[in-house]
C-alpha cells in the first residue's frame, strides 16, 4: 500500500489530469464534494483501479503547493463531514481522509474506493469524472451501459474481446516464427497463443497476428519540429501480421538512423555517431504496442520530426503501478497477453525494456498525457560546421 506522499507525489508526476484523481483546492461545497466522490469512484473503475483521490492543498494547474486550510472534520448537519458524505452515497463506500506536511504545505488526501456491482451515486445521482470534467451520468446512457458491463464482467482484454473479423489466414506467423526458429503446431497454435476466446471465436491477438491484422500503423515524418511543418512522408506498415508491422518500423528506424562520421580530434580512425540509440528505439516500439489500448480501437501513433521521434500509445499505466515503478522497469503491461506471445516468439524477454530507454535518455524521454503515454527519442545531431 502506498503511503500518502508516495501517492501525491505519483499524482503530480503525470503532465496532465487523469480519471482517477482530482486536485480539489476549489472544490470546498459540500454537495460538490460528493458529486467528485461518486465521479471519482465510477471512473476508476473502468480505469481498471480500485482506489481514487480528491486532493486538496495542490494548484491544479501549476501543481504547486498551496498548504490548504480544508477542515475535512466539520460538521455537517449534525453530522462529521465524513459521515454525511458517506450517508449520502449509495452503495456505500468507506471514504478515508489523510493529511500530510510536504515542504512545509498541508495536503489534505481523500481517499476513494470503486463501487461493487452498482454505480455509486450521490443524493441519488450518478456521476462519471471524464476528461476533467464532472458529468451527470444518466445523461450519458452509452457510458452507463459500459460501467455496469465492466463492474459485473470486469475490463475487456484482448483474449476476451472477439475480433470483428472471422475470415483469418495465419501463413505470415507461420513464416515468421520459422524465421525466428520456432516452430508452431498448425493443430494447437491457436491454444498456444490464447488465439480464441472462451466462446471458440477469433479474438484481439487472432486479429493482430493473422495475415491481415486489419491495423492501419503509419509513420510519419515532418520536416521541421512539429506537425505544422511540411511533411515528408508517411510509411504504411499495417494490414499484415501485427510482428511483421513490428518488424519494418524497426527496419525504418534503421534507415532513419543515419551514422554520422565525427572528424573531430581524429588520430587515426574515424568515429560514427548514430543518429540515435538503436536499442532504445526498439524498446520504445516494443512498450507502445504492449501499452496500447487495443480494445477500444486506438492505434499507437509513430512520427518523427527533425529533432527527434515520439511514439504515443493511447492509454494509460495498469492499475494501482505507479510512474516511479513503471520507470524502474518494474511495469505490468496493458495488454498482459500481448506481452506473454513477445516472449512465446522470442520477440522480448521482458515488458519493453522501459530501463533502456531510461538509460539512453533519462526520465524526461516519457510523458504521460490524459490517456496517453509518449515516449520521445531525440537526435544526436553533429553540428560539425555550426550548422544542422
Amino acid at each position: 500500500m502506498l503511503s500518502i506522499d508516495e501517492i501525491i507525489k505519483d499524482c503530480t508526476s503525470y503532465s496532465s489530469a487523469q480519471n482517477w484523481f482530482i486536485f480539489a483546492n476549489s472544490t470546498n461545497d459540500i454537495d460538490e464534494i460528493g458529486k467528485a466522490i461518486s465521479a471519482l469512484s465510477n471512473a476508476i473503475v473502468l480505469s481498471g483501479r480500485n482506489e481514487g483521490y480528491l486532493i486538496w492543498g495542490i494548484d491544479e494547474e501549476t501543481y504547486e503547493y498551496t498548504n490548504t486550510t480544508f477542515d475535512y472534520h466539520s460538521i455537517v448537519e449534525q453530522e462529521t463531514l465524513e459521515h454525511f458524505l458517506s450517508s449520502n452515497l449509495h452503495p456505500h463506500i468507506d471514504l478515508r481522509f489523510e493529511e500530510t506536511v510536504i515542504d512545509g504545505h498541508r495536503i489534505v488526501l481523500l481517499h476513494i474506493p470503486a463501487p461493487y456491482i452498482v454505480p455509486t451515486s450521490y443524493k441519488d445521482v450518478r456521476y462519471l469524472f471524464s476528461d476533467s470534467t464532472i458529468l451527470d451520468l444518466s445523461k450519458l446512457s452509452y457510458r452507463e451501459i459500459e460501467l455496469f458491463r465492466v463492474l459485473g464482467d470486469g475490463l475487456p482484454n484482448l483474449i476476451n474481446t472477439e475480433s470483428q473479423y472471422s475470415d483469418m489466414s495465419f501463413d505470415q506467423l507461420f513464416l515468421y516464427s520459422k524465421m525466428k526458429g520456432i516452430k508452431l503446431n498448425s493443430r494447437t497454435f491457436k491454444k498456444k497463443l490464447h488465439l480464441l476466446t472462451s466462446e471458440g471465436k477469433y479474438n484481439l491477438p487472432a486479429q493482430f497476428l493473422s495475415d491481415n491484422s486489419q491495423i492501419p500503423i503509419r509513420f510519419a515524418v515532418f520536416k521541421g519540429k512539429t506537425k505544422a511543418s511540411t511533411m515528408y512522408t508517411v510509411r504504411e506498415f499495417g494490414f499484415i501480421c501485427l510482428l511483421l508491422s513490428l518488424e519494418k518500423i524497426l527496419d525504418f528506424g534503421d534507415i532513419m538512423n543515419i551514422p554520422q562520421a565525427d572528424e573531430r580530434n581524429r588520430i587515426v580512425e574515424r568515429k560514427e555517431v548514430m543518429l540515435f540509440d538503436g536499442e532504445a528505439f526498439t524498446a520504445a516500439v516494443i512498450t507502445a504496442l504492449l501499452y496500447n489500448t487495443w480494445t477500444e480501437s486506438t492505434i499507437p501513433m509513430f512520427t518523427a520530426y527533425e529533432d527527434r521521434i515520439e511514439i504515443l500509445s493511447f492509454g494509460t499505466l495498469q492499475g494501482e503501478q505507479t510512474i516511479d515503478s513503471f520507470l524502474s522497469g518494474k511495469s505490468v503491461p496493458v495488454n498482459t497477453e500481448l506481452a506473454d506471445i513477445f516472449r512465446q516468439l522470442h520477440i522480448t524477454d521482458n515488458y519493453g525494456g522501459v530501463p533502456r530507454i531510461v538509460q539512453a535518455y533519462g526520465r524526461e524521454a516519457f510523458s504521460f498525457r490524459n490517456n496517453a503515454i509518449v515516449i520521445t527519442i531525440p537526435f544526436n545531431r553533429l553540428d560539425l560546421n555550426g550548422e544542422i
